[in-house]
């Protein structure tokens, strides 16, 4: 009898192997996903915290303005809101979306979900619009699919 190992036991072994790892590598690609999407949220409810303390400490009470940089408002107040400029998870490079509405009485803040994509509006009446079921947001308006 010799001992060791033939090169048949090898491969079986080796495509056992593979096949776990096969299995397992889409639910660790969707415990990504689910991670993501719960710190999304998360920073999401502190942003609109912090924009609603933005509203109490301003005279004439106002949001925010909306654009490219509108986070910096947020980390450059006195006292200081935030403490540094939140990056959306789903795309790493870029701060949250923040839209405001016409008459500046309704905001949404956004992260474009796990399609990377998307672009929110808010009307004069707080209704969120262009969200799917995939953007993760809050507003002060009213909520569509998607909202937290």
């Amino acid at each position: 009898m010799r001992k060791g190992f033939t090169l048949i036991e090898l491969l079986i072994v080796i495509m056992v192997i593979a096949i776990l790892i096969g299995i397992a590598l889409p639910r660790f690609r969707g415990m990504q996903d689910e991670a993501s999407t719960t710190k999304a949220a998360a920073e999401l409810r502190t942003l609109q915290t912090a924009v609603e303390s933005w509203y109490i400490h301003r005279n004439p009470h106002v949001y925010p303005t909306a654009g490219a940089t509108w986070e910096t408002a947020l980390t450059t107040a006195t006292p200081q809101i935030i403490g540094a400029v939140l990056i959306d998870p789903f795309n790493g490079t870029t701060q949250y979306g923040y839209a405001l509405s016409g008459d500046g009485r309704y905001y949404v803040i956004w992260s474009v979900g796990p399609n990377g994509s998307g672009t929110l509006t808010i009307s004069n009446t707080g209704v969120v619009g262009g969200a799917d079921a995939n953007d993760i947001f809050v507003s002060n308006g009213t909520s569509g699919t998607g909202g937290f």
